[in-house]
């Protein structure tokens, strides 16, 4: 994938096929140790050991749709491409962790992309979905977390078009103040 902000969206939604009802978001760009961090926690149904040790391979998928399951393992490529790697760490009934790390200044890092258009589309398919998502970049942190947009939302739903265009408009201000 082009960007990797692709790959996270093919993570998440695998979060919600898992029936995960909080998922969280850490990137951590950590330009000074030359360092990325993306980490993916859900509260789904987990994984087996058996099915840890299987799920990396691109022929093993829980999907009955496809035969086949890229997503995990063209992450781990991309990431191995770039002196880093993807590790899983999940449990059955506890939900999964996903973290993936990169050399931040290797000359084929994909480029993290459209983080924003991603979040606004999971949101927008994914309305009771919980997403706690936390940017770092060295010493600044933004933070975004869908229970407190929804408690001041009160009844109105979180993806109606305008609430979804000042998601993206918030989101945007955020990430441009964290990179000042």
């Amino acid at each position: 994938m082009r960007e990797l902000s692709l790959h996270i969206l093919d993570i998440i939604q695998n979060s919600i096929r898992a029936k995960a009802e909080l998922v969280q978001l850490l990137i951590n760009e950590d330009i000074k140790n030359d360092r990325l961090l993306i980490e993916i926690t859900d509260d789904g149904c987990g994984m087996g050991q058996d099915l840890q040790q299987r799920v990396l391979d691109p022929f093993v998928t829980s999907r009955t749709t496809r035969k086949v399951g890229l997503g995990l393992s063209l992450f781990q490529q991309a990431a191995r491409q770039c002196e880093g790697d993807l590790k899983i760490k999940s449990a059955l009934g506890e939900g999964t962790v996903i973290t993936v790390n990169f050399k931040y200044s290797h000359i084929d890092r994909a480029p993290l992309g459209d983080i924003v258009g991603t979040i606004v589309t999971i949101l927008s398919v994914n309305p009771d979905l919980e997403l706690l998502y936390r940017h770092v970049i060295n010493d600044k942190e933004f933070v975004f977390d869908t229970r407190i947009i929804k408690d001041e939302l009160e009844d109105v739903q979180i993806n109606l078009p305008e609430i979804l265009s000042w998601l993206e408009g918030y989101l945007t201000e955020g990430l441009e103040d964290l990179r000042r």
